[in-house]
């Protein structure tokens, strides 16, 4: 029986600001290190093996956090940043092969990035609301299909984040009963979170994720959820 964790990053300064964020590189606010140092002491029961993140900073520097904030998590393993792909112009970062003893691996990767906002990225939400109207705002906000301008649908989010999930850290490390982390954002873990609890598009649209709040599932070796905690 594996773990794996879920949180979305601490609080960003454009979430404290109310902006749309998705795509852009915000980093974390002194409220969202602060969550995340309390989501590392909530998880201190916890020993994690492997760790993924998106490439959007917040998220990493979530994940950086968590792991080093308190040193059982890590079971006595020193965190590192590993590239997993094949691509030539990485310059050879991803040829580090490291001591898997003595080492925690953490997966950086834009299929768990934020959904992307488009036209609406770097926007007040409310001053959105006011231009275009509470209703219009919801339905880009909160609908499965329906896209922003020039951005991406819940369900875009879904179909990017979720085939990589099952296939990369479901199968090869969850089903194989390594505890795994994964810290992102609201929108890419709502469609991890609608796979793994076979919830609807009616469903899914409804929950909520906080920020720095671990979600622990417990997953047995047929991938299936057989309990789940939210540390509030």
């Amino acid at each position: 029986m594996a773990k794996l964790i879920l949180t979305r990053h601490g609080q960003s300064l454009w979430n404290a600001e109310n902006r749309f964020t998705g795509w852009a590189d915000i980093p974390l606010s002194e409220r969202g290190r602060a969550e995340a140092t309390i989501a590392s002491c909530k998880l201190q029961d916890y020993r994690i093996r492997v760790c993924f993140t998106s490439m959007l900073f917040r998220a990493m520097e979530t994940a950086v956090i968590i792991l080093t904030e308190v040193d059982d998590i890590c079971d006595g393993r020193v965190p590192i940043i590993k590239y997993d792909v094949e691509a030539e112009d990485w310059q050879g970062w991803d040829k580090y092969d490291g001591d898997a003893e003595q080492e925690l691996p953490v997966y950086p990767t834009a299929t768990l990035d934020e959904r992307f906002y488009g036209d609406l990225q770097g926007l007040n939400k409310a001053e959105t609301a006011a231009e275009f109207g509470k209703e219009q705002v919801q339905l880009w906000r909160r609908s499965y299909r329906v896209r922003p301008p020039g951005g991406e649908s819940l369900e875009d989010t879904v179909n990017r984040t979720v085939p990589f999930f099952r296939d990369r850290i479901l199968k090869q490390h969850v089903m194989a009963g390594d505890n795994v982390l994964i810290a992102a954002h609201g929108n890419s873990l709502r469609s991890i979170v609608k796979q793994l609890e076979n919830l609807s598009e009616e469903e899914i649209v409804k929950v909520e994720l906080g920020t720095g709040i671990p979600i622990v599932y417990d997953i047995d070796l047929n991938g299936q959820v057989t309990d789940k905690i939210i540390l509030n």
